[in-house]
Parts: C-alpha cells; sequence; structure tokens
C-alpha cells in the first residue's frame, strides 16, 4: 500500500484537488490518502473542504494578516518538514502554481520523497507574469519525478525543457472534473438551488433579475500583477460599461485582499452599496460561484482556473492579463487576452454585448481543458 499525501493551501488549488482526493479515496487497498492543507487561504479553503468533505489530516494554518511571499514560503517549508517526517509519505502530490505548491515541493525534494506535479507544464515564459505563479511552477517542475500535464501543449513544453518523457502523462484538467460534479449536484437539487439564491442575495445579489431579459456580466480579479494601476483601468472601465449598458448587470465578488479592495473604492467611492446595476458582493463560495457564473453571459477576469472552467458552461472570457499560460483556450477561441487596457476592455465587452454572431462564435468553441476525468487517469497511474 502506498501512502499518498496530497498538499495544497489555497481555494482553487482545493477545488482542483478534492476530486483527487476523493478518487484516491475509493482505493483503501492500493493507498492510504492523506491531506496536509496549509491555510494559505483560510476562509476560502474551508468552503470548498466542506463542499467537497474533504477532512484535512494536517492543517499548518499559516495565514497571517497582511502576510507576503517571504511569510508564505518559509512558514510552508517549516511547517511541512515536520508534517513529512511524521508521516513518512511515499509520494507528495502538490497542484499548479501556488507558493503553497513550490514550497511544499521544496520540502518534499529535502527528505528526497518523490513530488508529483498535478497541471504540469503551464508556462508564459516570463518569470514575472504572472508573479509569483510562474516561478512557482518552474520551480515546482523541476522537483518533480511525476509531471500530470492537463493538454498536449503544456507535455510540449515539458518535453522542450528536457523533462523525462516517460515522466509526463496528459490527463485533461481536474477542474472540469470538480465543475461536472458541481453542476451535477446543483441540477439534480431543487432545494439546493434555492438555498444558492438566497445566499447570492445575502452576500448583495438577487439573480431574480435575470428571469426577463436581462443579462449579468461576472467579473473577478485578484492577480498581484494587475494590482495599483492596473486595477484602475480595470474598475474605470467596468464603471462606465455599466453606465454604457444599463439593462446588464455587472457583479464582482470582490476578493479579501485589500489590495484588491482600495481601487474599487478609488473608483466608485467609500459606498458600493446603491450602485444600480454595478454589483460588488462578497466572496462567494464555490458552489455559488458556479450557480452564478452558470447564469453568466461573459465572464471578464484574471483568474487561472476560471479561464479553464467558464468555457466548459459555454461562457466566453475574457482575461484582464497581457500573458496566459493556458494559450490552448486562446486558440480554440474561448479566451481572449484584453489586459488591463481600457480600450480593450470596453471594446471587447462591447462587442460580446452587441454582436450575437461574434458571441456565437466563443461561447460555440470546444474547451480544450477535458472530459471529466483526469483524477481517473492520475489515480491509475500509482495502481500498481
Amino acid at each position: 500500500m502506498k501512502k499518498i499525501m496530497l498538499v495544497f493551501g489555497t481555494r482553487p488549488e482545493a477545488i482542483k484537488m478534492a476530486p483527487l482526493v476523493k478518487e484516491f479515496q475509493k482505493y483503501p487497498k492500493f493507498f492510504q490518502t492523506i491531506v496536509c492543507v496549509t491555510g494559505q487561504h483560510r476562509e476560502m479553503l474551508d468552503q470548498v473542504l466542506s463542499l467537497f468533505n474533504v477532512y484535512p489530516d494536517y492543517d499548518l494554518n499559516i495565514m497571517q494578516q497582511g502576510q507576503d511571499l517571504y511569510d508564505v514560503t518559509s512558514r510552508v517549508l517549516i511547517g511541512m518538514r515536520d508534517v513529512l517526517k511524521q508521516s513518512l509519505p511515499d509520494i507528495v502530490i502538490v497542484h499548479g502554481d501556488t507558493t503553497t505548491s513550490m514550497a511544499a515541493a521544496l520540502a518534499a525534494f529535502y527528505q528526497q520523497i518523490p513530488v508529483a506535479h498535478v497541471e504540469a507544464g503551464l508556462r508564459t515564459h516570463c518569470i514575472y507574469s504572472p508573479w509569483p505563479e510562474e516561478m512557482n511552477r518552474q520551480i515546482t517542475g523541476r522537483i518533480a519525478t511525476y509531471n500530470f500535464a492537463p493538454t498536449v501543449m503544456s507535455k510540449q513544453n515539458l518535453l522542450k525543457e528536457n523533462v523525462n518523457p516517460d515522466s509526463i502523462i496528459v490527463t485533461g484538467n481536474t477542474v472540469i472534473d470538480a465543475l461536472h460534479q458541481v453542476v451535477a449536484k446543483i441540477e439534480a437539487d431543487v432545494k439546493l438551488r434555492v438555498e444558492l439564491e438566497i445566499t447570492l442575495k445575502g452576500c448583495g445579489y438577487d439573480i431574480k433579475r435575470l428571469n426577463g431579459k436581462r443579462k449579468m456580466v461576472l467579473i473577478t480579479g485578484h492577480r498581484r500583477e494587475n494590482f495599483g494601476n492596473g486595477f484602475i483601468n480595470i474598475c474605470t472601465a467596468i464603471k462606465d460599461l455599466a453606465l454604457q449598458y444599463p439593462d446588464v448587470d455587472f457583479v464582482y465578488p470582490m476578493h479579501l485582499n485589500p489590495n484588491v479592495r482600495k481601487p474599487i473604492h478609488q473608483v466608485f467611492g467609500d459606498d458600493l452599496s446603491n450602485l444600480g446595476n454595478m454589483f460588488f458582493i462578497e466572496p462567494l463560495e464555490y458552489l455559488s460561484f458556479v450557480y452564478l457564473m452558470e447564469k453568466s453571459i461573459i465572464v471578464l477576469t484574471d483568474s487561472g482556473g476560471i479561464q479553464e472552467e467558464a468555457p466548459g458552461l459555454g461562457k466566453p472570457v475574457l482575461v484582464m492579463r497581457d500573458t496566459t499560460e493556458r494559450p490552448e483556450a486562446v486558440n480554440a477561441g474561448t479566451v481572449k487576452l484584453v489586459g488591463t487596457d481600457y480600450n480593450k476592455i470596453m471594446k471587447e465587452v462591447s462587442s460580446l454585448l452587441n454582436n450575437p454572431i461574434y458571441y456565437e462564435t466563443m461561447s460555440l468553441s470546444v474547451n480544450p481543458y477535458g472530459d471529466g476525468l483526469a483524477c481517473h487517469r492520475i489515480v491509475n497511474r500509482f495502481i500498481d
């Protein structure tokens, strides 16, 4: 029996790793499944754990007010030292490009424990965009013994870096596994849908506003490289779009980071409660967010994971970044890069709202990120 330890610490990681935890737990004769969370995101992480009924064996609980990258890296590295010595896993599995993943992989390497990297091979080839994620995933990739690439393009990136071809398996992305599970849960449960409507209303948006012909644009933003002028440009464009399209609701679940909230207040003022068709709401747990995303017509985001999820629901995605480590989506036509350029954001959102043919071209494009069986493929790699 193999001891498999899965380590994650942020909400996006938890969404993508929770279905993998559940898949390993289906095979108790083959695996002892150990879950370690770092708590890099605390409240938002706990919501996902609850949704998927994942119960951590270890919790480093590192999050502190005002933490920076030095704090996160050092706390994860030192916390993992003791966890690994106590649990002695055969393999440590990390995900993607967070500081938790990089530091946990390094901690495993220091104890000569093989590392498996889920969502391996994503690259922008610019170490400061996204920052620090691009360097996090490159470091993790150098340490990893097993590389689970979500797409063929990700595999090609690894091969160009002389990674052993035998260590790479193309799996699809586990976020599609999670999305399929959550959408099925919502569709099958009328009572749950009513609860989600009540939850959203409590957070600041009444989904029943969309019962007629009214449409909704969903917005998310949290990337470090956009802090400062980037977010000012984003907020200014959103404000002008809301004025230009009074029959469209613009809904923005705000990240808890003060660097995200400050420019919102700079552009929209201190009182965000009565802005007509512009709704700034509190952060949503994953179930509510998927429900809201399913009801939207366009997603405007700087998130990585949403570039994969939203096309799975047929939603065009405009990415407020200058580069993306997910060019497959751009090539497939499900995603467009608009950066933090005011004019590009205005032009692309307007085109999608005004031109049905343009909209349909993006919304009907095939999502390149898989079929919902990524976790099955990963677990199969470790069954003897």
